[in-house]
């Protein structure tokens, strides 16, 4: 009997997979590949935190499918051609796979069909790594939504589709598909340095952890969601998003967990909405990408081709390293080197410093984030440095420009995430914490700081900032 190739994407699980199940429903052996491509044409390269947890998900799914009493083929190159070469040495006719919505990816799916059916080899894609596919909403004039609310009660009108729950039982491999690559060879973890030599006790991909917690968070956090959220030092949010990102999870079990959970405790019903509105960002800025290619590397309002973004090197480096001179922005920074996250409201925060106080380029803090977040998803890093940056579709309004100071003593009012991430702050009083400049001497004295040498003076003065980023904004206008 003839097997199937099932090709592993970003939508490493078992679980509630369309295509996976649509392959084990035929009866025939399944034949398991990831295929490592990240160089093709187009393509991103995968920045470090993503290659490690790629590679601690992918022992994980390696381990399930052994379970199944299969095997997992780990192959590294361009899809076409390996794809090609394990049809023709198991004798396979049908590869499934899931969509992907990246530009290279949907120029790499026209291809691969191609290639394949010149071979005799059908490809069938399926959808399930998000809620909808991105070409079947629109406007009532059939174009593509470009703000967000109008889109999210188009979605909420929309059925959902549950996926199947599949338990796949898998064939191992015969010897004519070669040996298959080793994880270990991929060099997907850091070693020299090894910097995140503590994200064993942090992070823990893989579709079991996943699932564990969602329903973690839907037994605790989301009771205090919709408040609870913007504030850093609380464990309020889901921590989902990488799970999502590499389909350890299915976007729609998410939803209808959490749809769930509101009509179990209808106390629970905003706090699930605001959740599943976040879902909805996640979607619409995929959407986004599906239909506008150049979000990542242009602005999508074209004017902000003229912004003059005169933030040097000096800048962007202060930054990067949680050097600022603003204690929320820096905590935020240096949580995302230490773990590979940083939170949702402290994200916005340093974007909007780079950004409008120091005039650094968007694309710049896109690439650190896009290297540094385990999360790091192409969809949601343009769309949000472009929101922030007030350049993309539904965007801030440039002249909103986050004060850190009074976003760090709003949001971290006693100071826990601040002092956990700027020990060297920990002992200034509530008062002075979220701006150490404005201590008097003899504070900072008894706190043990000297500004300068153990905390750096602010690199920018937030007012003077603030009103250069404006005088930009109009000079591109005009």
């Amino acid at each position: 009997m003839n097997p199937i190739i099932y090709w592993f994407r970003q939508d490493l699980r078992l679980r509630d997979l369309r295509g996976l199940a649509a392959a084990v429903a035929t009866g025939r052996p399944v034949l398991a590949c990831y295929i490592l491509d990240d160089e093709g044409p187009g393509q991103w390269q995968m920045g470090g935190a993503s290659r490690w947890w790629l590679h601690h998900s992918l022992l994980a799914l390696s381990e399930d499918i052994e379970r199944a009493g299969g095997q997992l083929y780990l192959a590294s190159g361009r899809p076409n051609a390996i794809l090609a070469r394990l049809a023709e040495q198991t004798g396979a006719d049908l590869v499934c796979c899931s969509r992907q919505y990246e530009p290279w990816a949907q120029t790499l799916e026209a291809s691969l069909h191609a290639d394949l059916e010149e071979q005799g080899v059908e490809l069938k894609r399926y959808g399930g790594s998000l809620l909808w596919e991105p070409e079947t909403i629109s406007t009532l004039a059939g174009t593509p939504f470009k703000v967000f609310t109008p889109f999210w009660r188009k979605c909420r009108t929309l059925p959902l589709v549950l996926e199947p729950d599949t338990r796949a039982c898998f064939a191992m491999w015969p010897s004519s598909a070669g040996r298959p690559e080793r994880l270990s060879d991929w060099g997907l973890l850091p070693e020299s340095p090894n910097w995140a030599k503590d994200w064993d006790d942090i992070w823990h991909p893989g579709e079991g952890h996943a699932n564990a917690r969602l329903e973690a968070f839907l037994r605790g956090g989301i009771g205090d969601y919709d408040v609870g959220r913007n504030y850093p030092a609380r464990s309020v949010t889901s921590r989902l998003s990488a799970h999502l990102h590499f389909g350890e999870l299915a976007p729609a079990r998410v939803f209808h967990m959490a749809r769930q959970a509101a009509l179990a405790n209808p106390d629970l019903q905003e706090e699930s909405d605001k959740f599943l509105s976040e879902l909805g960002w996640r979607e619409f800025s995929h959407h986004l990408l599906f239909h506008f290619q150049a979000m990542p590397d242009a602005p999508f309002k074209d004017d902000f081709e003229a912004f003059p973004w005169v933030g040097g090197a000096a800048a962007l480096r202060a930054w990067q390293q949680g050097k600022t001179g603003y204690p929320i922005v820096d905590a935020g920074m240096r949580e995302l080197w230490q773990t590979g996250y940083m939170h949702n409201r402290v994200r916005m925060v340093a974007a909007s410093f780079l950004c409008k106080h120091l005039l650094v380029n968007w694309r710049a803090g896109q690439r650190w984030f896009w290297d540094t977040l385990v999360d790091a998803d192409l969809a949601n890093n343009a769309c949000g440095w472009q929101w922030v940056a007030g350049s993309g579709a539904d965007a801030s309004p440039y002249f909103r420009i986050f004060n850190p100071t009074t976003q760090g003593e709003k949001f971290d009012k006693r100071g826990e995430y601040v002092r956990h991430w700027v020990p060297e702050l920990a002992a200034l009083p509530d008062r002075y914490l979220h701006q150490p400049w404005a201590a008097p001497e003899k504070i900072l004295k008894a706190a043990g700081i000297e500004l300068g040498l153990h905390y750096p003076q602010p690199v920018v003065d937030h007012r003077n900032a603030r009103e250069s980023a404006l005088a930009a904004y109009a000079d591109m206008r005009a």
